[in-house]
């Protein structure tokens, strides 16, 4: 896929960011808060740093390789996945429709481009990630990992068990990141279960830690990731904390818990388009 600019990337997240709006509307049911919080990250991803194929091989061989363990965020992932050529655009009239491919939480059985792990039970994308990084090396392959988690999953246990895991082991080829948006289902992070400080932990887990990245603005992501990406390979995991706003993009959505889990009616979906250009045409 050819190399696009920054302003480029950022007109695709303009679309991307339309998808998950129109997505979740259409159905009245999704995730749209984090999704739209997590979008720069998913465009850079998928558009600038990963080595990817749209042609789909399961094993994904001399590929860097993505797994998203909050996957209740599947519209944004949708997104970038058809507008990057996994499967057909118009696909995504079928969100969470029944016998679509695209269901709430991304699955396996359906066979979708792009998704490797169903996910969703929260706490166990590291660990998947884990070992799919532990297998390119077993294979000679030195390509990356990437794994995105949700702040508010790490109240899991079985995330620190992974963190501990992956140091010991040096998994030096695995590239972390949660997203860091303070917010959960039932409010903020502080309030639910307070996760202090995350670089601290990780750091006294045996990680490297990349803590500068602004989730919302392109630039910042793109020099984190690189940062992140220059990092492995020295014997450490690799953890990017990705400081978002839940809901960016729109102004009445921003910032707070309460669009966790919510779609937009009919006004609030024309008033929130109304703030994002149609870059790439709508599906």
């Amino acid at each position: 896929m050819e190399k696009k600019s920054t302003e480029q990337l950022q007109e695709v997240a303009s679309q991307v960011r339309r998808d998950i709006l129109r997505m979740v509307h259409q159905v009245q049911s999704g995730h749209p808060g984090a999704s739209l919080g997590c979008t720069e990250f998913f465009t850079a991803l998928y558009f600038d740093q990963l080595k990817h194929d749209s042609d789909f091989k399961m094993e994904g061989k001399n590929e860097d390789l993505f797994f998203l363990s909050n996957g209740h965020i599947s519209p944004v992932w949708y997104s970038v996945l058809a507008r990057s050529g996994y499967f057909p655009i118009s696909e995504m009239s079928t969100f969470r429709k029944l016998n679509s491919r695209l269901q709430g939480h991304p699955a396996t059985e359906e066979h979708l481009p792009g998704i490797r792990i169903a996910s969703g039970s929260l706490g166990q994308g590291l660990s998947v990630a884990i070992g799919a990084a532990q297998a390119k090396k077993i294979d000679g392959d030195d390509r990356l990992v990437y794994v995105l988690m949700g702040d508010g999953e790490q109240e899991e246990g079985q995330i620190w068990e992974a963190a501990m895991y992956a140091a010991h082991w040096k998994v030096d080829n695995l590239i972390a990141t949660i997203d860091l948006n303070r917010q959960q289902i039932d409010g903020p992070t502080k309030e639910i279960m307070d996760l202090i400080d995350l670089r601290a932990k990780y750091e006294a887990f045996g990680w490297e830690v990349v803590d500068t990245i602004q989730g919302n603005n392109m630039e910042s992501v793109l020099i984190g990731l690189e940062k992140a990406k220059n990092l492995t390979g020295q014997g450490k995991p690799v953890l990017n904390l990705l400081h978002t706003e839940m809901g960016y993009g729109v102004d009445f959505m921003v910032g707070t818990h309460k669009w966790h889990g919510i779609a937009p009616n009919d006004q609030q979906l024309a008033d929130a388009l109304a703030q994002l250009p149609e870059t790439l045409g709508d599906y």
